[in-house]
């Protein structure tokens, strides 16, 4: 089943929700920056926040994929993460709401 077609109340809700996953995923990076930086006390300390920095910026960059064609998975890893729940999802379609689910048990 192809998910590419969206309404107009279907796209503001996704990109709520959407919106909302990465700014919990920020705020929980955010976090853990701070946690990080007042425990610096060496090069090596650094270079770890470094690497730490550009793997959480990789994982970001493949987990949130605002194409409408790659939504209803998006979701689901979302929701699976705890990211999202069905909630920030109402009003999506039902056959997009049981795609997401089925992702986010699987």
């Amino acid at each position: 089943m192809s998910f590419d077609k969206w309404s107009a109340s279907e796209k503001k809700i996704a990109r709520r929700a959407f919106d909302a996953a990465l700014e919990r995923e920020f705020a929980v990076l955010k976090s853990r920056l701070k946690e990080m930086t007042a425990k610096l006390s060496s090069s090596a300390d650094t270079w770890d926040m470094h690497h730490f920095l550009s793997d959480q910026l990789h994982d970001i960059e493949r987990k949130y994929d605002y194409r409408y064609s790659q939504l209803i998975v998006v979701f689901g890893r979302l929701m699976r993460q705890k990211w999202i729940d069905e909630k920030d999802l109402e009003g999506l379609s039902t056959d997009k709401m049981e795609a997401i689910r089925y992702i986010a048990r699987n």
